[in-house]
């Protein structure tokens, strides 16, 4: 670094600098000179200051190229670096807050931020949803994935915006349940691909039959956030209907499926495709136990096609849109509202700026705060604005509509966790909407017992990609949050018998090491021992990673199980052939990160999950003590049969009675004692030869006989679906 030459002074004595002082005017040259000089040699000295200072205390010297100490920054020039910095670079910068933190996650991700878009606009326009998933290989590393809907489409200026800009959409200020929050994520995706691999964003959107179709190439300014788009002279292209416009979108390698409206997205990223936990199929096995109302075409890397048809011909009623609730403002955004307010006095701002807020409310409100109901509210004060706020805390209001969320329903997540999960008993809640913060949302969750772990074929590559890939802090906890059913004993046996230890960090396991804990997963049988599966939602989307920082999983793992039937170790997921689901349902999902994998811990929500948990808990208890009672029984007969013969042989030839007779009265006497062993339940949990049955499970409840696996909805739960079709 170049050093600045010291200008060499000579003592001036006190009566010529008064007359220096007083000669040039200000502004002048000399003055200019004389500043100039004075300047230089204090910076030199303060320079000089610095560097002695910095070489004492650290014990070297801090000389520049000519031996000469260098200069220190100033704040004229630290003010001068300082700049603005674009969200979109930032996110580019951080995209693992974003779920693009290695490929394998990349690939869900994107697929994840459109589907959810696509449900969002067609259940917004009332369509059906229709939406077609395509993953495709390109090279040893790269995927073009491609997910198109029968949505509205979307308007020809909007494009650019929504797949260009980050922090752009209309769902951010409006509180009605919704998948999309941010309007980050499906950009984002076009980020990481151009980022990744060069390739732009290829958008195609049509409106209407017999409208053009607008075609796009578009990738993101990160600077600017904004989006570069390189067809069409920046324009983009037109794409007529018909015969001449499906040969133009075949020449741009485009699979479009032709229907009158939609959009298609398609973007070429680095990416890894995997099976199991955490894959692109269980989301979209996941999605279509949650949305029983879409018809999913996919098609995987290898050319395997999978359609999930609807099970459900009615849209989910569409969610209202609600003004936020007092109890939900915190005083700085009150005070910023109240600035904001023209023309409008206390009361009219209360009654129209939130929800549940009558005059008669804003009466008592203003009354608290001692504060005029007729008072603009623009002019008040911020100690005025913290009286408000605190009146309102302390007044009694109503909580917030709660048609503006929409749940699952119990009979439909009955018949989807049927259909794709194996068990024998279902069970089903619903919980009552709740608020936090202000904010409406609703618990529900459902229960599947009975059904083994679904297995997964691990072979060395996928085993080494997870090792590399995991967050996990130990190969015990590796072992069991990524494979379906592997619980805490049999993750012990597997590192007993690899020779590992349960603290030894993945990542760090040399090649022996990681071939050992592949054969030890082969030979050690992982069903024994198998741990609940958690399937956790936030409105209607499945979270598919950070399950351990997650609420849901707090919450399950801090019940306990075992009044229920199942074993539980402490701290623990409970131990047997359970599948829990667990979804909420909100105008604003809590999540801790912009990802949206997690979702916070606040007290109400995990109240309200733990009585979800303990409701469908209860009705499982109730069935795995019958099936223990029916087995003792059973046992107890068992023995009573083998030896009934031969003790009425040994009576007769006591007393000389009838052989034949006493052994059918001392079996008829067996059969009414262990008469359990024969107790049959139908699909509600009743005994079907005794009307008035002393075990009733209650409503939404659905057991499935093991040995036909036929079952059906309770006949409550069907007698309510077919009244609301009806209306």
């Amino acid at each position: 670094m170049a050093t600045r030459k010291t200008i060499k002074t000579r003592p001036v004595p006190a009566r010529s600098l008064k007359k220096e002082a007083a000669a040039p005017k200000r502004g002048s040259r000399l003055a200019a000179a004389v500043d100039a000089e004075r300047n230089g040699a204090v910076v030199e000295a303060d320079d000089a200051a610095d560097a002695a200072v910095d070489a004492s205390t650290n014990g070297q010297s801090h000389a520049g190229a000519n031996g000469k100490p260098p200069r220190r920054a100033t704040a004229q020039s630290m003010a001068a670096k300082q700049r603005d910095i674009s969200v979109s670079e930032f996110f580019a910068k951080n995209r693992h807050l974003l779920g693009f933190d290695n490929p394998r996650k990349a690939l869900l991700t994107t697929i994840k931020e459109a589907v959810d878009n696509s449900l969002d606009a067609c259940e917004e326009a009332g369509i059906l949803p229709e939406i077609w998933v395509h993953i495709e290989q390109t090279s040893a590393d790269r995927y073009k994935v491609g997910i198109q809907d029968n949505g509205p489409g979307i308007v020809k200026k909007q494009i650019p915006l929504i797949f260009g800009k980050l922090l752009y959409g209309s769902k951010f200020h409006r509180l009605r349940q919704s998948r999309g929050q941010q309007g980050i994520g499906i950009s984002a995706a076009g980020m990481y691909g151009v980022q990744t691999t060069g390739k732009p964003v290829k958008i195609i959107s049509r409106i209407g039959a017999k409208k053009p179709a607008h075609y796009f190439e578009i990738q993101i300014d990160t600077k600017r956030n904004e989006a570069k788009i390189l067809n069409g002279g920046g324009e983009g292209v037109d794409i007529p209907p018909g015969d001449k416009g499906v040969k133009e979108i075949e020449r741009h390698g485009i699979e479009w499926v032709d229907v009158p409206h939609g959009t298609r997205v398609t973007i070429e990223l680095e990416a890894k495709f995997i099976r199991g936990r955490g894959s692109v199929d269980e989301y979209l096995y996941q999605t279509a136990i949650a949305n029983p109302h879409i018809t999913l075409h996919y098609t995987d890397p290898e050319g395997n096609t999978r359609d999930y048809q609807r099970a459900a011909d009615r849209l989910p009623p569409e969610p209202k849109e609600i003004l936020p609730h007092p109890y939900g403002v915190e005083l700085g955004r009150l005070a910023a509202m109240l600035g904001e307010a023209e023309g409008e006095t206390i009361t009219q701002f209360l009654v129209g700026k939130f929800s549940r807020v009558t005059p008669a409310v804003a009466r008592k409100i203003c009354t608290a705060a001692k504060v005029s109901p007729r008072a603009w509210a623009k002019r008040l004060g911020r100690q005025e604005a913290d009286a408000l706020f605190q009146a309102i805390q302390a007044t009694k209001i109503a909580p917030p509509a709660t048609d503006c969320i929409c749940p699952i329903g119990e009979e439909l997540i009955l018949k989807g966790l049927h259909q794709v999960v194996p068990g024998e008993f279902y069970a089903a809640a619903t919980r009552p909407p709740a608020v936090y913060r202000g904010n409406p949302f609703q618990i529900e969750v459902g229960l599947a017992y009975g059904g083994a772990a679904a297995t997964q074929n691990v072979d060395k590559d996928l085993l080494f990609d997870l090792l590399e890939e995991t967050d996990a802090r130990t190969v015990r906890q590796f072992l069991i949050h990524t494979f379906n059913g592997l619980g805490a004993e049999a993750a012990d046996r597997i590192l007993k018998a690899a020779g590992l230890g349960t603290r030894q960090t993945p990542k760090t396991l040399k090649p022996k090491e990681r071939l050992r804990l592949l054969e030890a997963m082969q030979n050690v049988n992982v069903a024994e021992g198998q741990s609940m599966e958690v399937m956790r939602y936030a409105n209607r989307v499945p979270l598919q990673f950070q399950q351990a920082a997650c609420a849901i999983t707090q919450t399950i793992t801090s019940t306990n199980w075992r009044s229920y039937g199942l074993s539980q170790s402490r701290g623990g997921l409970p131990k047997g052939p359970v599948y829990i689901m667990v979804h909420i349902a909100s105008v604003w999902v809590p999540f801790t990160s912009e990802s949206k994998e997690a979702i916070a811990s606040y007290p109400e929500i995990q109240k309200e999950i733990r009585l979800g948990l303990q409701a469908v808990g209860r009705k499982l208890g109730m069935y795995v003590r019958k099936r223990l009672r029916v087995k003792q029984q059973s046992d107890r007969r068992e023995i009573f049969m083998r030896y009934l013969k031969e003790v009425a042989g040994a009576v007769s030839d006591v007393n000389g009675v009838d052989k034949d007779g006493l052994y059918s009265q001392l079996l008829s006497v067996a059969k009414r004692v262990t008469a359990d062993a024969d107790m049959k339940l139908d699909d509600r949990g009743r005994k079907i030869k005794d009307e008035a049955a002393e075990l009733d499970f209650g409503e939404n409840v659905l057991i499935v006989d093991p040995v036909t696996h036929a079952a059906s909805i309770n006949r409550a739960a069907a007698a309510t679906a077919a009244e609301n079709t009806a209306e």
